[in-house]
């Protein structure tokens, strides 16, 4: 069985007892986390779809709070003389998915 959920403004496909990566959420780990806004449900081949959402309960538990990779941003002007690099790390939470339903 598995759902997409809508967290933190991204669509994002769960599986029980996998973890995902999520933008960084409020919580400290080891605490309990409630994802809402489940839009479609698949349980062996019967597929359900919200209008626009779903009544489906999705409870995870956070493991980490980590850091992505490194994103470099270059900017050039040929012949100006003229350059910039910038660089960004993006924060993650570790969610572990307990159950879906």
């Amino acid at each position: 069985m598995y759902a997409i959920v809508n967290i933190a403004g991204q669509q994002t496909k769960v599986e029980a007892n996998k973890f995902v990566y999520a933008h960084k959420l409020a919580g400290n780990v080891g605490d309990s986390v409630e994802l809402g806004n489940a839009l479609l449900t698949d349980d062996n081949g019967s597929i359900s779809i919200g209008s626009p959402t779903l009544n489906v309960k999705v409870t995870g538990t956070i493991l980490a709070h980590v850091k992505g990779d490194k994103v470099l941003v270059f900017k050039k002007k040929r012949r100006k003389g003229y350059k910039k690099m910038n660089g960004h790390r993006q924060d993650y939470t570790k969610v572990m998915i307990n159950s879906i339903g």
